[in-house]
């Protein structure tokens, strides 16, 4: 038997347990190298010619250099992993020449495109901290985050769906426009040096007019030092035996659902060991080929995405530069893809884009497609059950984390039972230790709810320069003095073989007199209905019983549910208790037609609450 497969077996073989406390394998050693060493001895030597990384809205060479073999395709950029590491190096020149040295923060607002993979790993190689942001932020967000973490370096593209970053700036801090490239002063920034500006746009033409906006910005292509025989090359490999494998990285801000985003600090051993992790996990080789659709500010694309296949040389292809089920498709379908990954929203679009070409009469052939990862939020029964039947996802895996946690400390693997990879995110990984705690701090036994707490390699250095924010979060235990818990908020109840079921966030459970409801369980229910496409189960005050179910439900284009029906689906599934007191349909009766989330596809609850105590004090949407 394989390694691999004695590592996915070593997990299955587990006693009973009575309390919910577990520690992952360790049968294989954690990872010690940094990041650019890994890349370079067990990628870049070993797997030269494989394809390393497909991007289907880009042009071959787009930031010019040598000749390209580009894989021999001539529509988009394709490349091997030779190639990707030359330009990888090349860029890392020329941040040294624009002045980048170890710790800067280097700030990232783009979608899913190849400048970003460079930088991934280009900053990691000289020791520079990526700083991955949302680019939905608005000009004060992207300011306010910019300033809390020093960047000296912004790489934008000109515009990303709504947003149009120069102009954005520009507006927001008039002085830059009258500025130089390379030395820009702006008492809102005190630490920006330079403002770096990739490409997206159809014409050299349009790029231009795009850079009038902003004069002091420097072209992203200009930045590329292909010659290795400079200082910057002599530097380069100066600064390689510099790096330590607890260095700081990354730094990627928590997806904000209920406050204001913190930088999560993350270093080399968080990112790497989490990635192969992750890979091995879904059984990944360099055969595999995965199409990575979360966007890659977010941990979910950045690391479950990237590092999960490149580390084990696999290719990643991005479909284009923000979520379109089309494009997604289209590149599964012709990249030969055996990975997809995703939210259960980007799920839903990509079902619906497949169904819709089904009944257009174009056949599709998914027989290559494998596996995957469904995370960001609780994935429904049925959703799941269509992704295998209707995509071939039948090794398709469930991960649980948070950024704080690299990210995944819970993965299912294709080996579990088929009930367990639905209704669990499966057992806890290796090298981490696991326990779900009462309000006291007390394991619970299994088969109880309660706070969700893990520790290990995973768990990351710290929010950065936040040190009450940390130690709220960060808490060592009178059990065991030298660990340091991470205190996810999140409730999750374990049973006797160690796998973990998430009931949802501490702070969205609705005590309805007295008894606590989870509404994932109601979400679960709902999603079951033939006619609802998607659901969402929130706490409503209540004068009698403190609190009662509020659902917030999107139906199938064309069909019609009433308050009532929705209330007696779930009572003849659950306790009477979880049925919904409140309905309100989106996109009925001056309802908005989307859920509120983050852009990592978490249904911002807090939100829905608001939303939901005005409605009611209304009497708007009351189940009669």
């Amino acid at each position: 038997m394989s390694s691999r497969g004695s590592a996915v077996v070593s997990r299955t073989l587990h006693r009973s347990l009575t309390l919910s406390s577990v520690t992952g394998t360790t049968d294989r050693a954690l990872e010690l190298r940094t990041l650019p060493d890994y890349f370079a001895r067990e990628v870049v030597e070993k797997h030269p010619t494989r394809p390393a990384l497909i991007s289907r809205h880009e042009k071959p060479r787009p930031f010019g250099g040598p000749m390209s073999h580009n894989l021999g395709v001539t529509g988009h950029l394709a490349w091997d992993f030779d190639e990707f590491n030359r330009h990888i190096d090349a860029l890392a020149r020329g941040l040294l020449t624009l002045g980048v040295r170890k710790g800067d923060r280097v700030a990232v607002v783009m979608g899913n495109n190849s400048a970003y993979a460079l930088l991934q790993w280009a900053c990691a190689s000289i020791g520079a901290i990526l700083v991955t942001i949302n680019p939905a932020y608005r000009a004060h967000e992207l300011i306010n985050t910019l300033k809390i973490v020093g960047v000296s370096h912004l790489f934008v593209v000109p515009r990303l769906r709504s947003s149009n970053y120069l102009s954005m700036l520009g507006e927001a801090l008039p002085s830059l426009r009258g500025q130089a490239p390379g030395s820009l002063q702006e008492e809102k920034l005190p630490d920006l040096r330079e403002i770096v500006v990739v490409d997206n746009t159809e014409s050299l033409a349009h790029f231009q007019r795009e850079m009038e906006e902003l004069r002091c910005a420097v072209d992203f292509r200009e930045l590329f030092s292909w010659r290795e025989d400079g200082w910057e090359q002599k530097l380069h490999k100066e600064i390689g035996p510099t790096l330590k494998n607890d260095d700081v990285i990354n730094l990627q801000f928590t997806s904000g659902t209920t406050g204001a985003p913190k930088a999560v600090s993350l270093t080399h051993s968080n990112l790497l060991n989490n990635g192969l992790s992750i890979g091995r996990s879904m059984h990944i080789t360099e055969q595999d080929v995965l199409c990575n659709v979360p966007p890659l500010f977010h941990c979910f694309g950045l690391v479950l995405g990237n590092l999960a296949l490149w580390t084990h040389g696999g290719c990643i292809v991005y479909p284009s530069e923000a979520f379109d089920p089309k494009y997604i498709v289209d590149a599964v379908v012709e990249e030969k893809c055996t990975a997809l990954h995703g939210v259960p929203t980007h799920f839903m679009g990509v079902l619906a884009e497949v169904e819709k070409r089904h009944h257009s009469g174009e056949k599709l052939h998914f027989s290559r497609l494998r596996t995957g990862i469904a995370a960001g939020s609780p994935i429904p029964i049925e959703l799941m059950k269509k992704l295998v039947a209707n995509l071939n996802l039948h090794d398709l895996t469930i991960a649980y984390g948070m950024t704080e946690t690299s990210p995944v400390s819970f993965q299912t693997t294709p080996a579990d039972p088929l009930i367990k990879r639905v209704e669990t995110v499966g057992k806890v990984s290796p090298h981490v230790k696991a326990k779900v705690i009462d309000h006291e701090g007390s394991t619970v036994p299994v088969g109880t709810p309660g706070e969700i707490c893990v520790a290990g390699y995973l768990v990351q250095k710290g929010y950065w320069e936040d040190e009450d924010q940390t130690a709220a979060v960060m808490k060592k235990h009178d059990e065991d003095e030298d660990t340091v818990w991470m205190h996810t908020g999140d409730e999750g109840i374990m049973d006797e073989e160690g796998y973990l079921r998430i009931v949802g966030r501490i702070k969205d459970i609705i005590i309805r007199g007295g008894e606590n409801l989870f509404p994932v369980q109601i979400e679960n229910v709902l999603h079951a209905h033939p006619a609802i496409v998607e659901a969402s189960a929130v706490s409503v005050p209540d004068s009698k019983y403190g609190e009662v179910v509020g659902a917030w439900i999107l139906c199938q284009r064309g069909t019609k549910l009433s308050k009532e029906e929705v209330r007696q689906w779930v009572v003849q599934s659950m306790n009477p208790q979880n049925a919904p007191s409140w309905v309100w349909f989106l996109g009925e009766d001056g309802i908005t037609e989307e859920l509120p989330k983050t852009a990592s596809g978490k249904v911002q609850k807090h939100i829905l609450r608001e939303w939901s105590k005005d409605l009611a004090k209304k009497k708007q949407g009351a189940v009669s």
